[in-house]
């Protein structure tokens, strides 16, 4: 008789379990072990999403929209954790004894394709979201005009009265919607490599674990922000390192905060 692969029921997913608050520190070290388990893979990995970071900074220049580089800079932690499906999958497989590759990894976007298209095309719309409300405040306080070169734009913002209200009004905002995204995405993301569920699903799990883990998810938040902060200075070259590091964490965070979930396929 054909076996059949059913989708799990929200009855299905057991209550999150409650961390210590500074578990986060636990799941970079456990990432690190997956990120130098298989170096090669999760340092190009990384170094793929800093050549997208790369050209889309040199179509803003050459676009002369200089000032969408900081809003899509932020919004990139809105999708980010879409675009490390492929890193959940490498700790996964590694989780049950199981080596990988860019075809293993690739697999972390099929398995469940439709749920992570929808799931993506949600975060998709936040981000676009930021980065339209992003343009619209930046009109509202410099005016449609204010376009100086890249040579002088940090000069020039600094020499601007309207600077302060706009970091205060476009920081509130972001924090908003950077707490919306990173409450449904978290652990819905990793949940839906493994797992054959819906993205509604997922996001409920994701949603509950984060509440129930605040105090922890607060820092796991902050370390995120603080990493990629950093990596971005050298001209994103950081990022080669930090988003391998943080994906497999984030994988390590999901299965800390579900264990009772079974890691996924063995093959």
């Amino acid at each position: 008789m054909p076996q059949t692969h059913a989708i799990a029921t929200p009855q299905a997913i057991p209550a999150p379990r409650a961390v210590p608050h500074d578990r986060p520190w636990a799941w970079l070290a456990a990432g690190w072990n997956d990120l130098w388990a298989a170096p090669l893979l999760g340092l190009s990995y990384g170094a793929a999403l800093t050549l997208a970071g790369w050209a889309l900074a040199l179509l803003a220049q050459r676009t002369h929209t200089l000032w969408a580089i900081l809003p899509a800079t932020a919004g990139f932690f809105l999708v980010a954790p879409l675009l490390a499906a492929g890193l959940y999958e490498v700790s996964r497989r590694r989780a049950v004894g199981l080596g990988s590759g860019w075809p293993q990894a690739l697999d972390g976007f099929r398995r469940n394709g439709g749920q992570l298209a929808m799931m993506g095309g949600v975060l998709l719309l936040l981000h676009l979201f930021w980065v339209r409300l992003a343009g619209l405040l930046f009109a509202l306080c410099f005016g449609t005009g204010f376009s100086p070169s890249l040579e002088r734009l940090p000069l020039a913002l600094l020499g601007s009265e309207r600077l302060l209200p706009f970091l205060i009004a476009g920081t509130g905002m972001g924090f908003l919607l950077a707490a919306l995204a990173f409450g449904i995405s978290a652990l819905s993301v990793p949940m839906l490599v493994a797992r054959d569920i819906s993205a509604i699903e997922a996001v409920i799990a994701s949603w509950r674990g984060v509440m129930e883990n605040w105090r922890a998810m607060a820092l796991w938040a902050g370390l995120i922000v603080l990493f990629i902060g950093l990596a971005l200075v050298p001209f994103f070259l950081g990022l080669v390192v930090a988003l391998p590091l943080i994906g497999h964490a984030t994988w390590h965070a999901y299965r800390d905060i579900y264990p009772d979930l079974p890691p996924g396929p063995a093959d």
